[in-house]
């Protein structure tokens, strides 16, 4: 019998000079970018700091007065409302949407690279641009989408007025976004779905597995980690939520403010179009602390699912 030798544990290596030159940049573009911006905008929360710096009043503190007349401000909650509604919807529309996407273009079909490239293109394109062609199309005398739901609907459904109707507006916004921003999900998607062998969709075949069957038990669980990202990602670029509805609003032809403002929208109107850098650095701190939590409890509830798997 051999005896039983401990084995010593490996001490962690304490990163060399070389490893902190190579990270050095990159971190201090971080904190130059990143962390101080934000300690100046948690320092100005405090303050009645206005755009154009007037000699004669100055900059002082007010304490919570920013805060407080956050929490009484109407339309901050109506923009959080909207922020809300929209991430609610696009984080799991355009996720699906792109994984349908992903698995139609992994097919070995003729014209599969063409399509992939297609879908790809909105991507490539700035949102500003996206977002006035969208706005020519949602038209509501010439407009396409007008024609489209016509033609569908067999004429029972009128020609809508979709920036200018509070009730639509906001889905209108959901539509264009996911159109354009669809693409790049498809692609993560598509990553994932090439990484799977082979082999187990053949052995499935082989055992009579249905196409859904193979989907439900192959691809969903070997794409949980490239699922998690893609909606985590999507979840977090959908809270910044800006172009689509700034443009809406400059057109002059859009619905009341408040059915489509969004909370970055407000936070720019306030401090740059308003002059009142305070109270948006006050926005822009809890917007913050909001976002960061539920990224913390998403995060929370995604280590507890693996757990239990």
């Amino acid at each position: 019998m051999h005896a039983n030798v401990a084995i010593p544990k490996a001490k962690p290596r304490l990163p060399t000079k070389g490893a902190w030159a190579f990270a050095g940049p990159g971190t201090l573009l971080l904190f130059v970018f990143l962390c101080f911006p934000f300690l100046m905008a948690f320092v100005f929360s405090f303050t009645d700091q206005r755009l154009v710096t007037n000699e004669d009043l100055g900059t002082e503190f007010v304490g919570l007065r920013n805060y407080v007349r956050l929490f009484e401000d109407d339309s901050f909650f109506a923009a959080l409302k909207n922020n809300f509604m929209f991430v609610a919807i696009v984080a799991p529309l355009q996720s699906a949407f792109a994984l349908l996407l992903a698995v139609l273009v992994n097919k070995a079909l003729p014209g599969s690279k063409i399509f992939r490239t297609i879908y790809f293109m909105p991507v490539a394109t700035t949102m500003a641009v996206v977002a006035v062609v969208w706005s020519l199309l949602y038209n509501p005398d010439a407009g396409v989408v007008n024609r489209f739901v016509g033609m569908i609907s067999f004429g029972n459904i009128g020609p809508q007025d979709w920036l200018r109707d509070p009730a639509l507006v906001m889905h209108a916004v959901i539509v264009l976004s996911v159109w354009q921003g669809v693409g790049f999900q498809m692609l993560v998607f598509l990553a994932g779905l090439q990484s799977i062998p082979e082999d187990l969709y053949e052995a499935a075949s082989l055992e009579g597995a249905s196409a859904w069957t193979q989907f439900r038990y192959i691809t969903l669980p070997l794409l949980k980690n490239t699922t998690i990202f893609v909606v985590v990602t999507t979840t977090i670029y959908a809270f910044q939520l800006f172009t689509q509805v700034q443009i809406i609003a400059s057109s002059g032809t859009a619905a009341p403010i408040d059915s489509f403002r969004t909370v970055v929208m407000l936070m720019v109107n306030e401090g740059f179009k308003n002059g009142k850098i305070g109270y948006a650095s006050a926005l822009a701190v809890v917007f913050f602390v909001i976002v960061l939590t539920l990224s913390l409890l998403q995060r929370v509830l995604i280590k507890e699912e693996r757990a239990v798997a």
